[in-house]
């Protein structure tokens, strides 16, 4: 038997320490859980993605009653990217939580249907999407979906 450690890179940052470009998307996100239909769990989610023709894309949690009809704020944004600029590699997306009390003081982090749609995304466009994770007392920056989902199944295991 053979141990074997994974690691990821993820960093720590503050909102002033960002880019303004990332900046700007952080602020998008946090508008488009304005968005979000949640009358079940009031937990709103939105997304933000930034494409390499400069074009930002809002998604936003849709809920419904039979739970698993929904659609994560993540795979809403990135699905309607894929299909409205199918050309476009995506460069950023940046994803904020909010609860009745505001936004959340940690970030939320994509569940795993949305970590595959975007490796699935980044091995389409054979580009790297930088992932901020916002939260009030601290961001999380991550350079690659593979830094959320290091065990992947892509294509590759599909041969």
């Amino acid at each position: 038997m053979q141990e074997k450690e994974i690691k990821i890179r993820v960093i720590a940052c503050q909102l002033d320490e960002l880019t303004i470009e990332e900046r700007h998307l952080i602020e998008k996100a946090k508008e488009a859980t304005n968005l979000s239909y949640a009358p079940y769990s009031m937990f709103n989610v939105g997304a933000a993605v930034l494409l390499d023709n400069g074009e930002v894309i809002q998604g936003s949690n849709q809920e419904n009653a039979a739970y698993p009809s929904g659609l994560c704020a993540e795979r809403v944004a990135m699905f309607y990217t894929n299909s409205r600029f199918p050309n476009v590699a995506p460069k950023i997306l940046a994803v904020a939580g909010r609860s009745k009390d505001g936004f959340l003081k940690q970030p939320i982090s994509p569940c795993g249907s949305c970590r595959q749609v975007l490796l699935e995304t980044e091995l389409r466009y054979k580009q790297d999407i930088e992932i901020l994770l916002y939260g009030t007392d601290v961001i999380y920056k991550l350079f690659s979906s593979k830094d959320l989902l290091p065990l992947a199944f892509n294509k590759s295991t599909l041969k």
